[in-house]
């Protein structure tokens, strides 16, 4: 064989191998990302060991099609394997101990329950309580009813199971994960996905160790598009603030179709003429259950907090204007979202559009009335083409359009700590709007009136095709998430209440200044990816949390020091706070917000402009 033969085998040879090798990385990312189960790592190991043994002895000088065939055969073990291995659905975990100690029992309206320590032993945590009866069976699309007692003690050391949603790709979110938020946790026992079921209605509790009274609580509404979400997500897990001294409480509701579906058959028989805001009264149902048993945890009933960010915010948004949560707390925290322009820009409907969109629901499962929809199982209902991701005026939870009880003062809350990020839209518009400088009016226009679209390629013009997708990613991130801040604090200021708006602008290697970005500074968990924040961003955090922390306390952000945890895990004081002035709005010249990032202080606030034209296009809908 001559010299070119031979270095032309050896090509051969070392593609092979380049092949063999960069199959077995792709094989491994796919089963690590998409949490598949040991049986699948298995029988891959076994199946490319075997596949590399027939390549030496018998495939390296063999025909072209014996090589395609057994590369087809690897192809179908690798398929059968991620068939049989597919990640099981699993309650997670409350604390990260593997043996955790149990708390002492806790008396609650309905029964006894117990919960577990923490890791450091200094919080104690009480998940998947029972507020409601399962929303399951005849209860489904009904108004939340009291849970069934129960005899003995209920003990959980795991979360319980999140609301019925479509779960989306595991790989996807996983690379979502990497991507966007330097997350990635390489651990063999989280293969498995989290359990969900229309059975949800639960709420969790985290409190200070050992005994404790009148300390302030935290309720947490959390976001997700009121399509999707869950009570004990890490970004907002509880752990931290209980370290400080606040008892924390998230609860589950539902979601989607099963949270805000409306019906004028469900309105019939309800005793509240009451349909489409299901999720909503679940959170009035949880934040009535905290009233009546928090002091059982050493909480006060009469220093209630809510707090919520994206649908969470607008959630906590219609909680301020309910009939229904009218002395059940008395503060609120909004990141990110509101529901108070006249026509607001999502998470809320008119009650006609409602009951329009929801006919689509009749229609996809060929149902004609209600008890055939009850009939649907809960995994095929998710398959609805109708949109059911915004509340409505059903005249009990919600009364009237929010702006209208807001203008008449009737609103809950006695002051407001809110806010938004610099970037809040561009995460939602990366793959979907994309205008070019020639197509930016009448992108504009799609989401505005004409006079409006004048006003805002007036103030941000734009003369190349990325100027116009930079600010309409700006301009829409003001619509969609600030202006209901501006809104907000501005409804506050003028009955006299006080209000706090932050400006978020910390960038990292997360979710940077993009939408939910601020939310583990605002609840102390930063530590949960510590890849992605740096000395400077837990800095921010231990500010950040001693602002919601006074604010529980006192309705003010302001006043004393800076707490954190030192290097040997104790609380300590790093200096005093910087002083966040009240909002106001004088209506000339740009309003200052509360900037929380490299710098922390007052500063203009960016969209003031946008909120003016905004003004104006709604005063002509």
């Amino acid at each position: 064989m001559n010299e070119k033969s031979e270095k032309k085998k050896e090509k051969k040879y070392i593609s092979a191998w380049v092949g063999i090798s960069l199959a077995m990385l792709l094989c491994a990312i796919v089963l690590e990302l998409g949490r598949y189960t040991l049986l699948g790592w298995s029988i891959m190991a076994v199946a490319f060991g075997m596949f590399i043994v027939l390549y030496v002895f018998f495939m390296k000088d063999g025909k072209w099609y014996f090589k395609i065939l057994w590369w087809g055969i690897l192809a179908l073990v690798f398929a059968f394997s991620l068939l049989v291995s597919r990640p099981p659905e699993k309650r997670v975990p409350a604390v990260s101990v593997r043996h955790p100690e149990k708390t002492e029992v806790v008396t609650v309206s309905d029964g006894d329950v117990q919960g577990v320590l923490n890791k450091e032993k200094d919080v104690e945590v009480f998940p998947a309580i029972p507020y409601a009866a399962p929303p399951v069976g005849d209860l489904r699309w009904k108004e939340p009813k009291d849970p069934e007692k129960w005899e003995g003690v209920l003990f959980n050391d795991h979360f319980a199971p999140m609301a019925m949603q479509n779960r989306g790709d595991t790989i996807y979110n996983a690379l979502v994960d990497i991507i966007f938020r330097d997350k990635w946790n390489l651990k063999l026992g989280e293969n498995y996905l989290e359990e969900m079921s229309e059975d949800c209605l639960y709420l969790n509790v985290w409190k200070p160790a050992g005994d404790v009274k009148d300390a302030p609580v935290l309720f947490y509404v959390h976001g997700g598009s009121l399509s999707s979400g869950q009570s004990y997500y890490d970004d907002y897990n509880g752990e931290a603030m209980a370290k400080k001294g606040i008892i924390f409480v998230s609860c589950a509701y539902r979601v989607n179709v099963f949270g805000y579906f409306a019906s004028p058959e469900l309105a019939a028989e309800s005793p509240n003429g009451t349909t489409g805001n299901y999720g909503l009264l679940d959170q009035v149902k949880a934040l009535k259950w905290v009233n009546e048993n928090i002091e059982a945890f050493g909480g006060d009933p009469n220093n209630i907090t809510i707090a919520g960010e994206s649908a969470g915010s607008s959630s906590v948004n219609a909680l301020c204007v309910s009939p229904l949560s009218k002395g059940l707390f008395r503060r609120a925290i909004a990141e990110s979202s509101g529901i108070l322009a006249k026509v607001p820009y999502h998470t809320f409907r008119s009650p006609e559009y409602a009951l329009e969109e929801n006919k689509k629901v009749y229609s996809d499962f060929n149902a004609n009335n209600i008890d055939d929809l009850r009939a649907v199982p809960a995994d095929k209902l998710l398959k609805t083409t109708a949109n059911n991701s915004a509340m409505t005026v059903d005249g009990y939870a919600i009364k009237e359009q929010p702006y209208l009880t807001y203008e008449k003062g009737e609103n809950n809350e006695e002051a407001l700590l809110n806010g938004f990020n610099a970037d809040e839209a561009k995460v939602f518009l990366i793959l979907g709007d994309n205008p070019k400088a020639a197509t930016y009016h009448d992108y504009l226009e799609m989401q505005f009136d004409k006079e409006a679209a004048d006003e805002l390629v007036k103030l941000y013009p734009a003369t190349t095709d990325k100027e116009a997708k930079d600010n309409y990613d700006l301009i829409m991130g003001a619509a969609w998430f600030a202006y209901s801040h501006y809104l907000w604090s501005n409804y506050l200021t003028e009955q006299g209440l006080p209000a706090y708006e932050y400006y978020f602008t910390k960038d990292n290697r997360g979710l940077g200044v993009y939408h939910a970005g601020e939310i583990p500074y605002v609840y102390g968990n930063l530590h949960r990816v510590p890849a992605a924040y740096d000395k400077d961003d837990y800095e921010l955090e231990d500010i950040f949390t001693s602002y919601v922390i006074n604010f529980c306390m006192t309705g003010n952000p302001n006043g004393g020091y800076i707490t954190g945890r030192s290097a040997d895990g104790h609380i300590e004081n790093f200096g005093l706070l910087p002083q966040w002035d009240v909002f106001e709005d004088e209506g000339e010249g740009a309003i200052t917000v509360h900037e929380m990032g490299d710098n922390i202080g007052p500063v203009d606030d960016p969209f003031t402009e946008i909120y003016r034209i905004l003004d104006r296009q709604q005063e002509r809908k």
